[in-house]
Formats: C-alpha cells, structure tokens, sequence
C-alpha cells in the first residue's frame, strides 16, 4: 500500500539541509525497491525548500515510518513536522511529470 510522507521544514535549517543533501540522496538510492516518488517542496517561486514529499509503498505505517526515521534530514533535525497518511493510487501518469 502507499503511503504518503509531507514534511515540513523547521525555519532556518537550509544550511543543516545543505550539509546533508548528498546523505540525504544516498539514503533516498538505498531505498529504491520502496520509493516511488520524492521531491522537495518548495516557495511558490521555487528559490527555497520548505518540505519534502515522499510515496512510499510498503505494507504498515510502521513500516514508513522506519523510512522516514531513516533518512539524514529526519536525523539531524530539519523537519518541524512530518505527517505520514495512507493513500491510494487513484491516477497514475507518471509521462506528465517528466520535464517537472
């Protein structure tokens, strides 16, 4: 099942985000078999993460929260908040984000 993973930045964290970006991507790799989607959110005019998003498909929210306590940004504390909902796949167009 999926699951869906928002999370919200703490204010001033973009330099603990910057220092674990490339630990960040490494670990996002390693889980390949679960991640389907994951990206940061961002201002509207797109200059400052604000978030992340990630869908997850794995079988219990325990399971995604393993996923999200996992990750470098969870781990050094970038995140105010992170709110993990079941979700299903209700539209698949994966061909319109392509150029995103």
């Amino acid at each position: 099942m999926l699951w869906a993973i928002s999370c919200t930045d703490k204010p001033n964290t973009a330099a603990a985000r910057d220092t674990v970006l490339q630990p960040h991507r490494e670990y996002l790799k390693s889980q390949k078999g679960i991640l389907v989607l994951a990206g940061a959110t961002r201002t509207d005019d797109g200059e400052t993460a604000i978030g992340s998003l990630f869908i997850v498909n794995v079988k219990t929210r325990a399971e995604a929260k393993t996923f999200s306590d996992g990750d470098p940004f969870t781990k050094t504390g970038v995140f105010a908040t992170i709110t993990i909902t079941r979700m299903n796949k209700g539209q698949w167009n994966p061909e319109a984000a392509e150029g995103a």
